[in-house]
Formats: C-alpha cells, sequence, structure tokens
C-alpha cells in the first residue's frame, strides 16, 4: 500500500520499488502507533473528527498496538513504509474511517515524530546501560584494594598509581558520555507533529495538544526546519560514536592486560574464545569486535553528517538513509555496553610490580621539595637512572652512598622512598594517584549515579 497513488495513472515498477523501499523502519511501529493515536485524539478536540469517528480510529490502533508490542503484527511485501502498514492495517480492522488518520498530518512530520519518540526512549535505555558499565567498574575498584600499578605515557611505564585509579578513570569518562546523552535529550524532545508537508496545514490543528499527550517538552518553532532538520539523529549517534570510543579505549587496555606480557588480568572463560588451531589461546574477543565495531559507528556518524550537509529545504528522500545508521549505531552500543560489562565483571586482576624507575619523579620531587630547582632536580635524577640502567638495575635497588653521589641533598632515608608503594602513599595532589584519591572518587562516582 502507498499514500500517493492518487495523481498516477500506473503502479510503481519493480525496480523503483526495490530502490526506494527501506523496510527499517519497522522497528518504528511502536512509535508510530503511539503518535497515531495522540494525533487522532487532537483531530477530535478540535472538532475535525467527530467523537464515533475518533473512538473507531483509537479501537483499530489500540488492536495494532497490541500487535505491535506481542509481534503478532504482519507485515505486507505491499507496506512502502511503517506508516502505510499501520493505515493499511486499521483499514482491515475498522473499514473507511481509516481513511481519515492522515488529516493534517504528512509522513514528512511523522516520520520526524516516530524518529524522535525511539531516541528518547532508546537515550533513556543507553544511559541506563552507561550507569551499569560505571557501577562494574567501581565494584572492581574496590576489589583490587590498594593494588599498585604503573601508569603509562607513550606506552612506557611513568608512575606508580593504585590499580583503582586506572579504572575509575575510566568511569569518569564513561559518565562523561552519559552526560551527553542527557543533555541531547533536550533537543530531542521536541515534537514535530503539525509540521505537516512544510508548512504546516489551514486546518486547526493543535500542535501543543499531541505533544503533551506524548509528554514531550516542547513543539517545534518552525514547521520548515521541523521536517527537514536531522541535527538531532545526528547528535545522537555522536553520542554512540564517543560512547563506543572510550569503550574502545578501555578495550584496548583489556586486551593488553590479557596478555602475556602484561599479565594484568585473566577474563572467564564464558567471555572469551578460543583458537581453531592453537589450544592454549584464550582471546578476548568481545573486546576486540568492540575497538573494530567503533569504526564502523563512527562511519554511521560520518554518514549521517554527509548526508545533511547539501539538502535544501525541506524534506528530501535523501533523509530516509538516516534510519539505518541511528539503529546501528543504538544496536551496536548497546551490545558493546553489556558485553564488555560482562567480560570486565568478569575479569580478576593480578598485575606485576611496576618497574623500579616508576618513583624517578617522586626523587626529582624530595630535591625540589628542599629548594631545588626542578631543571637541577631533573638532570641529577637522570644521571643517577642512566648509571643505574646501564649496570642492570633500577632506582628500586639504589643505594643511599648512590644517592648522595647523585646530589647532595639527598639522604639515606631517601632510600625509603623509592618503592612504587611509597610512591603512592606520598602522593598530595586532589584527584591525583593516592588510595585518598580513590576513596574520594567512589565516594563522588557514586552520588553521581545516585
Amino acid at each position: 500500500m502507498t499514500l500517493w497513488g492518487g495523481r498516477f495513472e500506473e503502479g510503481p515498477a519493480e525496480l523503483l520499488w526495490r530502490f526506494t523501499v527501506d523496510h527499517s523502519d519497522r522497528r518504528l511501529l511502536a512509535d508510530d502507533v503511539r503518535g497515531s493515536q495522540a494525533h487522532t485524539l487532537m483531530l477530535a478536540e478540535v472538532g475535525i473528527l467527530s467523537f464515533e469517528e475518533s473512538a473507531e480510529l483509537l479501537r483499530g490502533l489500540d488492536r495494532v498496538s497490541v500487535e505491535a508490542e506481542s509481534g503478532e503484527f504482519v507485515w505486507s511485501d505491499d507496506d512502502e513504509d511503517v506508516h502505510s502498514a499501520v493505515e493499511r492495517r486499521l483499514y482491515e480492522l475498522v473499514g473507511e474511517v481509516a481513511g481519515k488518520l492522515h488529516t493534517g498530518r504528512s509522513r514528512n512530520d511523522q516520520v520526524c515524530l516516530d524518529l524522535r519518540l525511539y531516541l528518547r526512549r532508546s537515550l533513556d535505555a543507553r544511559v541506563g546501560q552507561i550507569e551499569d558499565l560505571v557501577r562494574v567498574l567501581l565494584g572492581k575498584a574496590e576489589d583490587v584494594g590498594d593494588t599498585v600499578v604503573a601508569s603509562y605515557t607513550h606506552v612506557q611505564q611513568a608512575q606508580a598509581v593504585p590499580l583503582a585509579h586506572h579504572l575509575l578513570a575510566y568511569a569518569w569518562m564513561l559518565l562523561r558520555d552519559r552526560d551527553r546523552f542527557v543533555a541531547a535529550r533536550d533537543r530531542i524532545d521536541v515534537s514535530p507533529l503539525g509540521a505537516g508537508a512544510s508548512a504546516g496545514s489551514n486546518l486547526p490543528l493543535d500542535p501543543a495538544a499531541v505533544a503533551a499527550t506524548l509528554d514531550f517538552a516542547g513543539v517545534f518553532g518552525n514547521s520548515m526546519d521541523a521536517v527537514a532538520s536531522r541535527d538531532s539523529v545526528a547528535e545522537y549517534v555522536f553520542c554512540c560514536a564517543q560512547t563506543m570510543v572510550t569503550l574502545s579505549r578501555l578495550s584496548e587496555e583489556m586486551i593488553l592486560w590479557a596478555s602475556e606480557e602484561y599479565g594484568w588480568a585473566t577474563f572467564g572463560d564464558a567471555f572469551t574464545t578460543g583458537s581453531s588451531a592453537m589450544p592454549q589461546k584464550k582471546n578476548p574477543d568481545i573486546a576486540e569486535l568492540a575497538r573494530g565495531k567503533t569504526a564502523t559507528v563512527i562511519g554511521d556518524l560520518t554518514a549521517l553528517l554527509t548526508l545533511q550537509k547539501g539538502l535544501p529545504l525541506t524534506y528530501n528522500r535523501d533523509l530516509q538513509e538516516d534510519k539505518r545508521a541511528v539503529f546501528h549505531a543504538d544496536d551496536t552500543l548497546a551490545l558493546a555496553l553489556a558485553a564488555l560489562g560482562g567480560m570486565l565483571d568478569s575479569g580478576r586482576f593480578h598485575p606485576p610490580e611496576p618497574s623500579g624507575m616508576v618513583t624517578a619523579l617522586d626523587l626529582a620531587e624530595i630535591l625540589v621539595s628542599r629548594g631545588v630547582p626542578f631543571r637541577e632536580a631533573h638532570e641529577a635524577v637522570g644521571g643517577l637512572v642512566a648509571g643505574l640502567a646501564a649496570a642492570g638495575r633500577t632506582l628500586a635497588e639504589a643505594t643511599a652512598e648512590e644517592l648522595g653521589a647523585a646530589h647532595e641533598r639527598l639522604l639515606p632515608e631517601d632510600v625509603e622512598a623509592l618503592t612504587p608503594a611509597a610512591s603512592v602513599a606520598a602522593r598530595v595532589t586532589p584527584g591525583g594517584g593516592s588510595m585518598e584519591s580513590v576513596r574520594v572518587q567512589l565516594e563522588e562516582l557514586r552520588k553521581r549515579l545516585a
């Protein structure tokens, strides 16, 4: 069924049908029905539909809603899109009055409404999933206690930090990802219904009533903008892409941690895979796929931005391509959050001691605290490190005599500061890599989740 045949003397060619019909919008069925119910109520309230007509349409729409919810709705190959499918089913249920459903409405504002309803509920679901993953990270941060690892810059061991501090860095990143979704909701939560094809209607429609019925926070201010714009879709997919980038970074770390070279973590059998050839392998495939799928979601965002860049006002059929991109990005993020959360939750952490060189900055700052200019302190400790490395030793093995030879203001007791645990214990920067900072972060993160 099409909604536009009156002007045409012959039906659509099979090639036209194959090229123009996209069934991805079928997942908007429940949203389309909900919007149609609100539209029907409004048409009755303003007197365009009689009470009896409205009641018949709502009866039929309620039945379609039940079928959509149960999965019993039967699609036809002749359904051009979700809107025509709903109207076709209404004709089957309530007869000719179904032809009044589209009064004062265009597929242009209808699909915009469906998308906004979809994005709004999907957004709430992603926010919940992100918060669940943050809770996994908080739980792991508590589990590892005072375990100390090396932090890395340039993939080289840098300073000693609590492993919990490292894990909580991703909790902070994910909360920002969550906040981006929450902020996007304000721009998504605007009803476009009533904008019509491009310029509204001569009928006495009440867009605000529809918006109120559907719990939208606002109503469009310009009908052309309402049907032609997809920035809210692109923004949603940007939020998906940025969250996937965070997951990709976490995935890369999990892949490294699971390697024999790092040996930081072992992930559960249920969340890893084997090799078809090498019996010893235990592969972190979830993390690798999350990393790989991030590229495809970035591609979805690029597609949406490119899709919009040359479109004149108002609606153009190019915009039909937005749905596949947003659905793919949303589905990919939803599954990645669930799978990666399960994998991380299954992990056991057993990192090796950091290199004995990770306390070099601590030693330089001891000199700074005694009035030595940082450049001089850096030079002195650098010379000491070079000599020890040449001898196959680390700072953790330096003697009091070697400290004194490196700089006159280094004292024998300073050798006690040259362990990773001592380095963490001495750190005082708020938000830095200390156990007190971890405690404060856990408290603040839990507060933000609440």
